[in-house]
């Protein structure tokens, strides 16, 4: 009966409402952004076609419909579209090289992962070169103006980190539909914030942050002018735990149920604070009874972005759940959204979770040059010594970079990372990182 009212409440929060109004916007004028356009003629000839008229259109679809914050694309410098503007289709991506040293203890990861620092130090440890290009990245974005829809885009996007390290495996990351308020495919969890968090060259960013990508079913309405938004979503679950020997891996049976308020203020909406939150209902079998049973994780999230003119950013979040262990970043895939209690392995518990980050960015030169610095932590509960000695407790994640746009196309970088892992019997480890990028957008 449970499953059954949690399925019927992610339902009707996606059924209610009315077709929405975009995301936030970035800020970015159109008379900013100059892509080169190719008008193609299809069927008979318009009368009164002004080319300049349809362009100018074609551009106000593409910066409408940008979405800002933790990396995402530039708008495409080549569009291709019909003369009546009915139809156009943007190509775009960028090539992205990092060059890495980690110093004073090494991740065992190509991203810069506190939950990966080696807890057992050796001389093949301390120091490690990388040089990655599997960031790049291609995507296209097709924006069709129905009569009866209204504006209707379709975006996919892929980069090269679908297999092992430096393997360059192609990789989708988005393919979705927007319509009418709703997006149907993958895209980035709606549980992330996406300008909550600074740009960073690590690929993962603070390890109390949540970007992930997910298939899922949202929709997204806002109000007061624009200034409010609510968005709910059903999203696929995905469970990792510790078992034991009473319990038993099933597959999923309700997806996981996403919703997020969120108000924005200032000159193009430019501020925001969000209050996100989650449900899950995570299916597992019982092999002492012989019959399937759930456990019910939720956890909640406030999270904002700070515009103080010109030259001051800041960025925050602070998450807080349990079996949420897939919402952030340093636990994604860590077996962590339930364990079995030690004192009665019948029985089943889930470790409190939570963590944080705060950033500021100073703009040296507005939209060219400027410097991030920021801290983040995130920490696991241990309940009834549910998690052994030598497994997780704590992470902390320090960064400082400077970015620099050398022409509206071309980007470089330097960044150093500091980070640490304690382990539930208090010993730690620490790894230090200088990173360099290169950055090229087309």
């Amino acid at each position: 009966m449970k499953r059954i009212r949690l399925l019927a409440l992610s339902l009707l929060a996606v059924a209610i409402g009315v077709p929405s109004a975009m995301a936030q916007r970035c800020g970015h004028k159109a008379e900013e952004y100059t892509p080169t356009i190719y008008m193609i003629a299809v069927g008979e000839e318009l009368q009164n076609y002004d080319p300049e008229v349809v362009r100018v259109a074609i551009i106000e679809d593409f910066v409408e419909t940008k979405r800002c914050g933790f990396q995402q694309a530039h708008n495409p410098q080549f569009i291709f579209s019909t003369r009546n503007n009915r139809f156009s289709l943007g190509i775009g991506g960028m090539v992205n090289l990092r060059t890495s040293y980690d110093l004073k203890g090494a991740v065992g990861n190509i991203d810069f992962i506190p939950y990966d620092i080696p807890m057992e130090r050796s001389y093949a440890t301390q120091q490690r070169v990388m040089m990655d290009a599997s960031t790049s990245r291609l995507f296209m974005k097709a924006i069709i103006n129905s009569e009866k829809l209204g504006r209707v885009y379709v975006y996919t996007d892929m980069d090269f980190r679908g297999g092992e390290e430096f393997s360059y495996t192609p990789r989708l990351r988005s393919a979705y539909v927007n319509l009418l308020g709703l997006t149907i495919g993958r895209d980035v969890t709606t549980f992330c914030d996406l300008g909550a968090a600074p740009t960073t060259i690590d690929f993962q960013g603070p390890n109390a942050y949540n970007f992930a990508f997910n298939e899922m079913i949202r929709y997204e309405r806002s109000f007061l002018r624009n200034h409010l938004t609510l968005g709910v979503a059903a999203e696929m679950p995905a469970v990792n735990a510790t078992y034991g020997e009473h319990f038993s891996p099933i597959y999923q049976r309700v997806p996981d149920g996403i919703a997020y308020l969120q108000y924005e203020w200032g000159e193009n909406r430019a501020s925001h604070v969000r209050l996100s939150g989650v449900i899950r209902d995570m299916y597992l079998h019982n092999n002492r009874t012989g019959k399937n049973t759930t456990q019910v994780g939720w956890g909640a999230q406030l999270s904002g972005h700070i515009d103080l003119g010109r030259w001051v950013d800041l960025y925050m979040n602070g998450v807080y759940g349990r079996g949420i262990a897939r919402y952030i970043q340093d636990l994604a895939g860590a077996p962590y959204d339930f364990t079995y209690n030690p004192k009665d392995p019948t029985q089943l518990q889930m470790p409190k979770m939570w963590g944080w980050q705060a950033a500021a960015k100073i703009n040296i030169i507005p939209d060219m040059c400027w410097v991030t610095g920021g801290y983040s932590n995130v920490h696991l509960e241990r309940d009834n010594g549910a998690l052994s000695d030598n497994q997780y407790k704590r992470g902390e994640y320090i960064f400082g970079n400077a970015f620099c746009n050398i022409t509206p196309n071309f980007t470089v970088a330097l960044e150093y990372l500091h980070g640490s892992r304690e382990n539930m019997n208090d010993a730690h480890k620490r790894a230090n990182r200088i990173s360099i990028m290169a950055q090229y957008n087309f």
